[in-house]
């Protein structure tokens, strides 16, 4: 637990010395296709994944595998240009160490964007939802295991996982700007494969309204960490029992694309008007 402990304090160190200026007040996790994202930060410094021990390193196209400092709308920010997965074949604890240093460098405030496969029929691909809750069917806990008492309670309340106050915001700007925005409830499988129709099928049933492969397990140590979370989901694909579209990933980063300028708008505003 120790070594753990070190690990983040040694990891923390290294980035504190790129941020030179303030702490930033959001940390931002890009997903699949949405590297556009970074293209809106004032960069003030940037590291690669590979320069920063202990950090995992992104294996997936469309996860660029770098840190950038900066402001957006006049406010500092920590920006992840690409996550990393479980099913890169990490662990838990690696897939979620940047949310521990995030943490450790201060950050109080969490904004995740994802690829998803809708579930939901009343949704079409390009669509942005956001996240209100999440149902977790990863196979490993992010928090299993001995428990990290300087970070948060062994046993997390998690009955608003996502901000309230943030998707209300969220749901502000985009009637503001005529944005169609969903709001549902993301289920978080495994991967990688894509889902068949029958689980998709199965996500719908559960209460899920669009399926992926990441975020829950960083969602669930931001608010073991009692930092305040909000999530986006961009709707890049459409399955169920009676529908069984071929997916590529190809595809998945051609939609993301599409609804590009709907999440850089609602990103930027959240973070300009957010208090």
């Amino acid at each position: 637990m120790q070594q753990y402990y070190d690990k983040i304090n040694e990891t923390a160190r290294i980035i504190q010395s790129y941020i030179t200026e303030h702490t930033p007040e959001f940390a931002i996790i890009l997903g699949s296709g949405l590297s556009k994202l970074e293209d809106e930060v004032e960069v003030i410094s940037e590291i690669k994944y590979q320069n920063i021990p202990n950090f995992p390193k992104s294996t997936v196209s469309g996860h660029k595998g770098k840190l950038i400092y900066g402001k957006i709308q006049n406010r500092y920010v920590l920006m992840m240009a690409g996550r990393v997965h479980y099913y890169e074949g990490y662990s838990m604890q690696e897939v979620t160490f940047p949310i521990r240093v995030f943490a450790q460098l201060g950050i109080k405030r969490l904004i995740l964007s994802n690829a998803s496969g809708g579930v939901n029929p009343n949704f079409s691909i390009g669509d942005v939802m956001i996240i209100r809750d999440h149902i977790n069917l990863f196979p490993e806990h992010p928090l299993r295991g001995k428990n990290l008492d300087l970070y948060g309670v062994r046993f997390p309340d998690m009955s608003k996982p996502y901000s309230h106050a943030m998707i209300a915001e969220l749901e502000k700007i985009a009637q503001e700007n005529n944005i169609k925005v969903q709001k549902g409830v993301y289920v978080g499988l495994q991967g990688p494969s894509f889902e068949t129709p029958a689980e998709y099928g199965m996500v719908r049933i559960l209460g899920g309204d669009a399926v992926g492969m990441s975020t829950v397990p960083e969602v669930i140590v931001a608010r073991h960490q009692l930092m305040e979370v909000c999530a986006l989901s961009v709707i890049t694909d459409l399955g169920g029992p009676e529908i069984s579209p071929d997916v590529s990933h190809e595809e998945v980063l051609n939609a993301a694309n599409i609804a590009m300028p709907n999440v850089i708008l609602l990103v930027k505003n959240l973070i300009k008007n957010y208090k």
